[in-house]
């Protein structure tokens, strides 16, 4: 990691993520019971160890699924922090800036496809995952080893928390949560 991005990472406040291709591998299924995605458990676990960083995620998704809000609440993501069906990503991205009193260098972005380009272009610090279209890729700070739906959020959460000198402290409450 250069200099640079280390001192951008280190006045991220807020990590906002896409859902589809990058929680999930892009992929949904449909049929008689239902839409449903596949998540993958490192994600999950790395989103139990930033509200143990007291480290807010929050989702902007340009689809509305009822998969996303079983896993959303089942992380314990709070319903005010999850915005679902905005092919325009502005409109919730400022919501979240009032709600937190955040500045665009204050936040960092996760997107995989153009509905994502112009919130990437505009937050301190903009992650791509590792399928991501190239054009995507480009424009980004920083690219996953991993791809989306397959521990790309994991990957994320892990280097913002270490860089920030949070992920001990962060790992040994959940430690005690769960072993003590």
């Amino acid at each position: 990691m250069t200099d640079a991005l280390k001192e951008k990472i280190l006045k991220i406040k807020l990590l906002i993520t896409d859902m589809d291709g990058v929680h999930t591998d892009g992929s949904f299924y449909v049929g008689t019971m239902g839409e449903m995605k596949r998540f993958h458990t490192a994600d999950g676990a790395s989103i139990t160890l930033a509200h143990y960083a007291n480290f807010p995620i929050a989702i902007i998704s340009g689809r509305a699924s009822e998969a996303t809000q079983v896993r959303m609440r089942e992380l314990n993501i709070p319903s005010d922090l999850v915005f679902e069906g905005y092919m325009n990503k502005s409109i919730p991205y400022e919501i979240l800036l009032k709600k937190f009193n955040l500045k665009d260098e204050e936040v960092a972005y996760v997107g995989d496809d153009f509905i994502d380009e112009p919130l990437l272009k505009r937050v301190g610090v903009s992650f791509s995952v590792a399928n991501a279209r190239e054009e995507i890729r480009q424009i980004c700070d920083y690219v996953t080893l991993s791809e989306g739906g397959n521990g790309a959020v994991r990957e994320i959460i892990e280097l913002i928390l270490k860089t920030q000198g949070r992920f001990e402290a962060a790992l040994n409450k959940m430690r005690i949560r769960y072993n003590g």
